[in-house]
């Protein structure tokens, strides 16, 4: 059963099996066809990783305008075959953030990969951690948390995959040049609301949690026995290159850098 939680958010649960010891969490690789390097040095890690189970939390695509991309777009059917292979010989789980929070249950089950609840409580072992994309803790950027709550909705996403695949793809071009302009025209960007995070960590009798989102890898001290460690972004085909993966075991974590190949 998931833990009493404030009204406001209701937590996912994923219990983790008694033989798991090593969870390996990722996420903001932003893979795409223009960036070869990066989604190598993914597919690599995907086929050497010697853990129990890979936990994707978010914006593992650039962009995804339905799951019927998969039969017109020969990358997409690339990152599904990684994902597929992966998932034959591990647990591995997807979270969806704000570029790839379309990604639908037809592809996740074609690639036997499970979806997590955003927030999710990860219950390895006696520790339990809250792990989540990040964007939804960001609640200085209002006028994104507005455009987060209108398109995470039923009505609106059905409206949206009804239309023509190559308007689809137009729309979101648009929205992505978009937030590159208002990115480059804020001196610094929203980070995770601390007093969020706090009561995220309260509600889920967690001392720690983890996020993507922000681009800015790095634990932070929440508070007394509280953490706050923040995921990095990929990217291995221009410069800074960086790439990155937190594996998580019952008793620490460590950050793994990961190679171009």
């Amino acid at each position: 059963m998931s833990p009493e939680l404030n009204p406001r958010e209701s937590f996912g649960v994923l219990q983790a099996p008694a033989h798991w010891q090593a969870v390996d969490l990722l996420s903001d690789l932003h893979l795409q066809a223009a960036e070869p390097l990066t989604f190598a040095a993914w597919r690599d890690w995907m086929a050497r990783t010697d853990a129990d189970a890979v936990l994707i939390l978010g914006d593992l695509f650039e962009v995804w305008v339905g799951d019927d991309v998969l039969a017109h777009d020969p990358f997409a059917q690339a990152c599904a075959q990684v994902l597929q292979q992966t998932a034959q010989r591990r647990h591995v789980s997807f979270m969806p953030g704000n570029r790839d929070f379309l990604v639908g249950d037809n592809f996740l089950h074609r690639c036997g990969v499970h979806r997590l609840q955003d927030p999710t409580v990860l219950v390895l072992g006696e520790r339990r951690t809250v792990l989540s994309h990040g964007d939804a803790l960001c609640l200085e950027d209002t006028e994104y948390q507005q455009f987060r709550r209108e398109v995470r909705g039923p009505d609106w996403q059905q409206r949206f995959l009804d239309r023509p695949l190559h308007e689809r793809l137009e729309v979101a071009r648009q929205l992505r040049t978009e937030s590159r302009k208002r990115q480059q025209s804020r001196e610094v960007h929203a980070d995770a609301d601390t007093a969020l995070s706090r009561q995220w960590l309260d509600s889920a009798r967690s001392p720690t949690l983890i996020h993507g989102h922000t681009h800015r890898p790095a634990d932070h001290t929440l508070g007394p026995g509280q953490t706050r460690q923040v995921l990095a972004d990929w990217c291995l085909d221009h410069p800074p290159h960086r790439a990155q993966v937190l594996r998580l075991r019952r008793d620490r974590c460590e950050r793994q850098d990961v190679i171009a190949p």
